[in-house]
């Protein structure tokens, strides 16, 4: 089972790159539809095929006119009259695998209807799907809001500055000072993020209908807190050393850091999961134990769990109840095992794991950070040191004759004033190479360090995910159960920990003392 970690950008159609709504609503459409503003037909037939579903909604107070795209893009535009203005604005976003596709279209319906049409904007949206494994939706919302006639409202109003008695401040010129406002806060750049943990949000809540433990988050990594390395834009000159087959500092950086975050990626995501699981986890547990009780062991959530798949194969041949018996105990074992290793005894060791790992990802982060700028001032050093007597060079001679070099080795060149402006501008000295590469080479060897520690935990993320999808069974089931039957689970619960477990909590006591 993979996990989740999906597409969402938004965007602003705009009349100064020559874009269009009315173009923007056929591509997305899969339809057909007339430009008033260009006169020109804008035809995406061809896009039918992967239009799996479209629809539009309207404010009460939108004319019923508008649920002709046509006719709603075309007032959108025509209401635009600078040669700038803004005419859409367009999210882009994966929809989930693990849900059913039938699925789709309320979700993003609902999703829509609370963030946009709530807040006075119409909405186009469709969902596409070329079977290749990315279905995604498109959304086009207006840019202006609407009065009670269903008019459309300008996006600014001028508001007259008051000096400190309340009255209006005179210029020079004797006009009023004022400025504009937005009538509405739709462009503010604080809806970018509400708009997309209002999506996990959602999307999450899906994936907890449909029993799967998935969980995404679409913050930045750099807001998660385990903000993936970048590796570094080569740049023209540098580019073509790399070509001619020329190690770079730079480019051997790159590489290195592709190899490094295909590991660490992968365990960044399983902790950003388990960190939003772990949080539903939690308020499910305090609706069901009272606040003194202890957290569950893993043991008795897995018993338990076979406790339920028991009721649920009552009907089942005794073969069947057989089979099925032996492989819940097979994979309790398992689990037992896998995650007794890794100190987890109790659902809070999960939290125990989260909280020990964080830091760990924490200073991979931070020491990339300082190795990219490191890799930049080695990179410069080197090439001060290397294309100084080309740059000596180019200075002798006549004019003819100095351009004629020039030309010739403009690549150094290029690279050594590079050089010559990043170390000064960083206030780097040139005779300092030696220092700055065991520093670099300091900050490479700890994270080495720390990626050999995370290999050794063995996280087995499909192992993990199959836990998580148990213990969601367990506590759906018991928040759903009748009186009587909730507290046989909470009993159940209530299993001491067994003696040959080791709890993370444990662990880090004892780590603590030492």
């Amino acid at each position: 089972m993979s996990l989740s970690c999906p597409h969402f950008s938004i965007s602003i159609r705009q009349r100064s790159k020559r874009q269009s709504a009315v173009a923007g609503a056929a591509y997305q459409s899969g339809e057909k539809l007339f430009s008033e503003y260009d006169g020109k037909m804008k035809n995406y037939r061809y896009k039918a095929p992967e239009v799996v579903y479209s629809e539009i909604l309207l404010p009460p107070n939108a004319p019923p006119e508008y649920q002709g795209r046509q006719t709603l893009w075309n007032a959108a535009e025509g209401i635009e009259k600078q040669w700038n203005s803004q005419l859409s604005r367009g999210i882009i976003m994966a929809l989930p695998n693990e849900i059913p596709q039938e699925q789709y279209a309320g979700l993003v319906r609902d999703y829509c209807m609370e963030q946009f049409v709530a807040k006075g904007m119409c909405v186009d949206f469709a969902i596409h799907d070329k079977h290749d494994g990315n279905p995604h939706a498109h959304i086009m919302l207006t840019m202006r809001s609407m009065d009670e006639q269903g008019r459309w409202n300008p996006k600014a109003h001028k508001v007259y500055d008051l000096d400190e008695k309340g009255e209006r401040i005179v210029l020079l010129s004797g006009e009023y000072k004022s400025h504009k406002e937005n009538v509405v806060d739709w462009n503010n750049q604080g809806n970018a993020e509400i708009w997309r943990a209002a999506w996990a949000a959602a999307v999450n809540r899906c994936y907890e209908r449909n029993n799967s433990p998935v969980r995404i988050d679409l913050r930045s990594f750099e807001r998660q807190g385990i903000e993936q390395v970048p590796t570094v834009h080569l740049g023209p000159a540098v580019s073509h050393m790399e070509d001619k087959g020329i190690q770079t500092e730079i480019g051997n950086y790159n590489r290195e850091i592709k190899a490094h975050n295909a590991t660490v990626k992968s365990i960044k995501r399983l902790i950003v999961s388990l960190e939003a699981w772990f949080i539903g986890v939690k308020e499910k547990l305090a609706a069901l134990l009272a606040k003194e009780e202890k957290s569950p062991t893993l043991m008795s959530i897995l018993n338990t769990y076979g406790s339920i798949r028991k009721q649920e194969r009552s009907g089942w041949s005794n073969s069947g109840k057989q089979k099925g018996a032996v492989l819940d105990v097979k994979f309790a074992a398992k689990a037992f095992s896998a995650m007794n290793a890794l100190g987890i005894c109790t659902l809070d060791d999960f939290g125990h794991l989260i909280d020990e790992l964080r830091p760990l990802l924490d200073e991979i982060t931070a020491n990339e950070k300082q190795i990219r700028k490191l890799n930049f001032t080695v990179e410069h050093i080197g090439n001060i040191q290397r294309y100084k007597p080309i740059y000596d060079q180019s200075k002798k001679g006549f004019d003819k004759t100095k351009a004629k070099y020039a030309e010739a080795h403009k690549t150094e060149l290029a690279l050594f004033g590079k050089a010559v402006r990043y170390l000064k501008a960083n206030k780097r000295g040139a005779s300092d190479l030696d220092a700055y590469r065991d520093q670099r080479d300091e900050l490479k060897n700890r994270n080495a360090e720390i990626r050999s520690k995370l290999l050794s935990l063995n996280l087995d993320a499909e192992l993990i995910l199959e836990i998580q999808q148990r213990v969601d069974t367990v506590l759906n089931y018991a928040g759903e159960a009748p009186a009587d039957e909730k507290k046989s689970i909470r009993d159940s619960l209530r299993e001491p920990v067994p003696e040959s477990a080791t709890s993370r909590a444990g662990k880090s006591k004892n780590q603590e003392r030492e």
